[in-house]
């Protein structure tokens, strides 16, 4: 059953970095409080925008990124294990600290699944990863070595698919952190005159996990729970008289803010309800995360940003996103996955657990030897029954066959 909630919205309010420090550029934004940002500068005559500014958490120069992960994301991000849907977004402008903040908070959301499937044993989990890159408005696998374009498909169950990306069915943690590094070893980035190592690209990881309980415990409780986390790196939002682009950076920066508008305006929207056209079509990036605006999903909106006054319009540009994130529903449901083809898998396990069980006990009578044999032919029904509309579909398949063959 889907219930409704809103966006989880943070601001992070980065300290003034050395360039702005030389330029004598301070800070013109505080954090009064774990929920309220305020400004102190001097606001432009006729400005029209507020000076103070409450979100969910606000979190000021001083926060670790752990404590950004823990107040701002896990709960979030470890919705996937309930089988719920989630995803955790960074957004700001160029040099704010989104990629900074997000590989901190994947690093801990993936550490902390790993250990919560240490310590449930009785579950069986499968956990699979891809990876992709949005450039230039091309879609492209991170996983792969070629710059290969990748089409968006419409799936009528799935929603917005994206064709032949790669899907690694993870062994361990391990595994993952090696797919991690490759994928920041092939995403875009290049050097502007804000930030000397600039994401040119969003990038979207994402983690799949099926999970179900290693024990038979009847029909009705056996069902496999099958959800998506992802963690989405926007690229910045900049202006090309602060960045001194040309060029390759130009055009990088035009389709980055594209695309960022596209999702300005599918946010704004959002936030006034779902009346009304929707842009998610107007960008890649709003295709293949409409679940997450709006959709079966959990969602946390990091919006990180300087403090410095020579950025405080794209500062409030950030704020106002927020202000909107803030307001959008989602509907998260738990995703359970109740198929025959699961119910099989469960059922041959149990009886094959049973029929050890009676091996072990050998040949003599006991109480327990009759309730194993009981409880084996239970199984072995059920799975029969399960079976039975397989095998009735085969004999009619093999009988059309023999008498099409026969009429020959």
């Amino acid at each position: 059953m889907a219930s409704e909630e809103r966006i989880l919205v943070s601001v992070r309010l980065r300290p003034v970095n050395a360039r702005e420090a030389e330029r004598g550029d301070g800070s013109d934004w505080e954090c009064t409080s774990t929920t309220t940002l305020m400004f102190r500068g001097n606001i432009p005559e006729r400005a029209m925008f507020p000076a103070s500014y409450t979100y969910d958490r606000v979190f000021n120069p001083k926060c670790s990124t752990r404590q950004v992960y823990e107040e701002g994301a896990k709960q979030v991000a470890l919705s996937v294990l309930s089988g719920i849907n989630s995803s955790i977004f960074a957004y700001g402008q160029t040099s704010s600290g989104k990629t900074y903040t997000m590989v901190g908070i994947t690093e801990r959301s993936m550490s902390d699944i790993y250990d919560y499937i240490d310590k449930h044993p009785e579950r069986e989990f499968v956990l699979k990863f891809s990876a992709m890159e949005i450039y230039n408005e091309a879609v492209r696998d991170l996983l792969r070595p070629d710059a290969t374009q990748l089409r968006l498909l419409d799936d009528p169950e799935k929603g917005t698919v994206v064709e032949k990306l790669t899907e690694e069915t993870l062994k361990d943690k391990g595994h993952l952190l090696e797919l991690l590094a490759v994928c920041e070893a092939q995403r875009q980035i290049g050097e502007t005159s804000m930030n000397e190592a600039s994401s040119r690209s969003h990038q979207i990881l994402r983690l799949t996990i099926e999970s179900s309980a290693k024990q038979f415990m009847g029909r009705g409780n056996s069902s496999t729970l099958l959800a998506c986390v992802n963690f989405v790196d926007l690229a910045g939002s900049e202006r090309a008289s602060q960045t001194q682009s040309a060029g390759m950076r130009l055009k990088e920066g035009s389709h980055i803010n594209r695309s960022l508008l596209t999702l300005g305006k599918v946010i704004r929207q959002l936030s006034k309800g779902r009346n009304g056209h929707i842009p998610y079509r107007d960008s890649k990036l709003t295709r293949i995360l409409q679940s997450s605006l709006g959709g079966n999903a959990r969602t946390a909106i990091i919006c990180t940003m300087s403090p410095a006054h020579c950025h405080i319009e794209q500062s409030r540009n950030t704020l106002l996103f927020a202000n909107c994130a803030k307001n959008v529903v989602t509907d998260a449901k738990v995703n359970v996955v109740m198929s025959d083809k699961v119910l099989v898998k469960h059922l041959q396990r149990e009886i094959a657990r049973l029929e050890n069980e009676l091996k072990f006990h050998g040949s003599a009578y006991t109480s327990n030897h009759a309730d194993a044999l009981r409880e084996k032919d239970e199984l072995i029904k059920q799975l029969h029954f399960i079976i039975k509309p397989y095998n009735d579909l085969l004999n009619d398949i093999l009988i059309g066959f023999l008498l099409t063959g026969s009429t020959k």
